[in-house]
Parts: C-alpha cells; sequence; structure tokens
C-alpha cells in the first residue's frame, strides 16, 4: 500500500471534505450507533460524523499510517469516542466487533478488489446495517488519464473506477439489499499554477511520482498540468447506499 504525505493531503482536499459531508448526511443515524468510517483520512469528515453521533463512537481507519496519525491529532478531543485502526480494506478488517453502520468517503477506487472489499465490510456489519459510501466511479477524472496515457511509460496508476451495475452487482453478491449506486459528475476548478500542480501531486499523481527519481517529479507534475485543457478535474463520483442483509446470501 502507498503510504500518504497526510499533511499535504490534509492542507489541499477540501473537494474530497466537501462531498464527504453530504455522504454522512445520506447515512440515517439516531446518534447513539458505533459506525466504521472506512477510509478515513485525516479525520475531516470523521469529525463531522461525529457531530451526528453525540452519544455514539467511531471506529476511523485508514491504509495510512500516516493518515490516522493526522487524524489521532484532529480528533483527539473525542477522546475514547474514536477507536483508530491502521488496516487493509482489501483483506479481513481486524475489528473485534461488528459495527451498527459504515461510512465510506473517496476511499474504494484504491481498493483493487472490490468483491473482497465488500465482504470484509459485511462480515463486520450488523444484519440490517446500513453501508453509505462515495468513491470514483466510471469516467472519473478521464481528462488526466488521457494525459497519462501519452506521458512516460503510459501508466494510468493503481486506481479503478467502476459503474453502478457492476457495482450493484457485487454488493448483491456480498449479502447486500436495498442498493442504490448512481453516478454524480463533480467537476472541480482550481486556482491555476501552483495551487493546482500542488493538488495534483498530492492527491492524483502520488503513486506516478513514488515511481520517478526525485529530480524528475516537479517536471511530470507540471507536464501533466500543462497538458490538460484547464486547471480542473472532471471528477466523477459513484454514490452507494446498501442495508446488509439478514441472509448468508443476498439471494437466499
Amino acid at each position: 500500500m502507498r503510504e500518504w504525505d497526510a499533511a499535504a493531503y490534509d492542507r489541499v482536499a477540501a473537494p474530497q471534505a466537501r462531498w464527504g459531508r453530504d455522504v454522512v448526511d445520506r447515512l440515517p443515524l439516531a446518534g447513539t450507533e458505533r459506525v466504521l468510517d472506512a477510509g478515513c483520512g485525516t479525520g475531516r469528515v470523521t469529525e463531522y460524523l461525529l457531530s451526528r453521533l453525540p452519544a455514539g463512537r467511531v471506529v476511523a481507519l485508514d491504509a495510512s499510517s500516516a493518515m490516522i496519525g493526522e487524524a489521532r491529532k484532529r480528533l483527539a478531543a473525542h477522546g475514547d469516542r474514536v477507536e483508530f485502526v491502521v488496516a487493509d480494506l482489501g483483506k479481513p478488517l481486524p475489528l473485534e466487533s461488528p459495527v451498527d453502520a459504515i461510512l465510506s468517503t473517496a476511499t474504494f477506487h484504491w481498493v483493487p478488489d472490490h468483491d473482497a472489499l465488500f465482504r470484509h465490510l459485511a462480515a463486520v456489519l450488523q444484519p440490517r446495517g446500513w453501508l453509505v459510501a462515495q468513491f470514483g466511479g466510471a469516467g472519473n477524472i478521464a481528462s488526466v488519464m488521457r494525459v497519462l496515457a501519452t506521458i512516460d511509460d503510459g501508466w494510468l496508476g493503481p486506481t479503478h473506477f467502476e459503474t453502478p451495475e457492476a457495482t450493484t452487482e457485487r454488493l448483491r453478491r456480498a449479502r447486500f439489499t436495498e442498493i442504490r449506486a448512481w453516478l454524480q459528475p463533480e467537476a472541480t476548478r482550481f486556482e491555476a499554477g501552483e495551487p493546482f500542480e500542488r493538488f495534483l501531486a498530492t492527491v492524483i499523481l502520488g503513486a506516478h511520482l513514488e515511481r520517478l527519481p526525485p529530480h524528475a517529479r516537479i517536471d511530470f507534475v507540471k507536464r501533466v498540468a500543462a497538458s490538460l485543457p484547464a486547471p480542473e478535474i472532471d471528477y466523477v463520483r459513484l454514490n452507494v447506499i446498501a442495508r446488509r442483509s439478514n441472509s448468508r446470501l443476498a439471494n437466499d
């Protein structure tokens, strides 16, 4: 798993935080639940989630220990209402007891095997518990992908962006019901020059830069930015709302 520059990410990821708050608002909550934030990052969305759980708890999980470190600092005031876990969503999750609900924002497109992902989430979710998530969907950052295909060896990166139809079928196989999945275009414009390049380097091109020698990284980012038609990212988000079935299999 790639390790992130968590402090840099926290400074630039305002779009992800803004979308994340909207996703939290879709999660049905009474305020007393124990909720898994699957891919908590630096805790910006987790903090908003906690505001909707005045008598509840959050399991803040991320594959990046640096992200968890930043989240610990941001959420320190919440004390033992937050449990921090470093874990890979592509593997069985090390939770001692099931959670009442799962939230995830801007994470699932980094997990290679979505069949395994949804199985692992179902395994730690109470029957009839809600999964509410948003992540990169089909067509996400298409303009950036077109540019990357023409640079160096044409590697497009470790992310993959799914369709609502494929995601719905995977969720059914993983024992979820009441499934809704839809795409949401979220084109986002940035200040040209260094601010746009910093966002690209931190959020989108980090895995590409890890493959390059340090002296070549700034030029790579500048080439990508200059090749785009505008300082804009054509984001497309895939939204999911689903409920854990009571059955061993969703079609029992």
